[in-house]
């Protein structure tokens, strides 16, 4: 382990993480043991939701085993009401940015659910999509 800030397992580079903030737990949506449900700030489509522990922690392999099994049942629950509310709803990408190189812009674990429809368009590759011209294989 190096002493840079991503490195910290705890470290958050902002000294006011958002997801640790009180209203962040009080606009919960859901919450399951160690991990609580909020509606993503800039959603890519309706339903967009994260999965963050309540402990400040980087990222997702930081998290603890309890915070995992906790944010899986989260995401299953969390999946179900997405797909009784709306029927338009075929399909999910779930994923998590680790590291700035990953696209991670806050310093604190969340996962991403993100509810897909056939009106989104292709669906391309999935989450393989995110590396430009890897789509083809």
């Amino acid at each position: 382990m190096t002493d840079q800030p991503n490195d910290r397992p705890d470290a958050c580079e902002e000294e006011d993480c958002p997801f640790c903030r009180p209203e962040a737990l009080a606009g919960a949506i859901a919450r399951q043991g160690t991990v609580f449900a909020i509606d993503d700030a800039h959603p890519v489509t309706p339903g967009h939701v994260l999965v963050v522990p309540i402990r400040h922690t980087r990222d997702y392999f930081t998290m603890t085993s309890e915070e995992h099994r906790d944010a899986n049942e989260l995401l299953g629950v969390l999946r179900a009401r997405a797909l009784c509310e709306d029927p338009a709803i075929t399909g999910f990408n779930v994923g998590c940015n680790c590291g700035a190189s990953a696209g991670q812009t806050v310093a604190h674990a969340h996962i991403h659910l993100i509810p897909r429809r056939a009106s989104d368009g292709p669906g391309g590759r999935g989450v393989k999509g995110v590396i430009r011209n890897k789509l083809a294989y």
